[in-house]
């Protein structure tokens, strides 16, 4: 079964990893592996070993192949003017996939990786279906015309009621358009960039 290997990811680096094991199911698949282990102690990893998951959590959040991810690290250690660490987060975050998904287009970074590739989206008016396209601040993403009638955009105004979008993005359902008011902000705390950093610094 696919989830298998997604559930024993999330369990080695944690559940922010996939969408999926951000749920009550895996909870319970959590709970039932936990249980099954009994009380033995969990080994004591090395500083190496930390940053190693680190790594592969960031990875693994943001789909990325072991060399698309090392080839960001080497471009974010060489920029002047902000951190390393502020920078590689800006790079994953300004992506275009990761730009849908977090405006709440799709409800995985698969999936919009998979919507941006088949040309559901313009960027500043011009089609666009490269997912790591870097998006700045002040761009314009919107759904193509012909995509609107797709299953993927129906009822997009309800879909989107609740859901928050990040500070520097705004989406407007009744248009399909949204905007990259800034720059990512670092508030959400989950993934520590600087642990990566050290670890490709070695």
């Amino acid at each position: 079964m696919i989830s298998g290997p997604k559930y024993k990811i999330c369990r080695r680096l944690g559940p922010g990893v996939y969408e999926k094991c951000q749920t009550q199911k895996f909870v319970m698949s959590q709970a039932r592996h936990s249980a099954g282990k009994g009380m033995k102690r969990p080994k004591q990893l090395s500083d190496y070993g930390l940053q190693l998951i680190e790594k592969q959590r960031i990875r693994f959040t943001y789909g990325l192949t072991e060399k698309q991810f090392a080839n960001y690290v080497k471009e974010a250690s060489t920029l002047k003017g902000t951190s390393a660490a502020q920078a590689l987060r800006e790079m994953l975050e300004l992506r275009l996939d990761n730009a849908i998904y977090r405006m709440g287009l799709a409800n995985t970074r698969s999936l919009a990786r998979q919507m941006a590739s088949h040309g559901h989206f313009l960027v500043n008016g011009s089609r666009t279906k490269i997912p790591s396209y870097r998006i700045r601040p002040g761009d314009i993403i919107s759904v193509r015309e012909g995509s609107r009638s797709s299953a993927l955009f129906k009822e997009l105004d309800k879909r989107l009621k609740n859901y928050s979008t990040p500070n520097w993005l705004v989406f407007d359902p009744a248009k399909m358009e949204g905007t990259v008011k800034g720059r990512p902000d670092g508030s959400d705390g989950f993934l520590n960039f600087n642990s990566v950093l050290e670890f490709y610094s070695r």
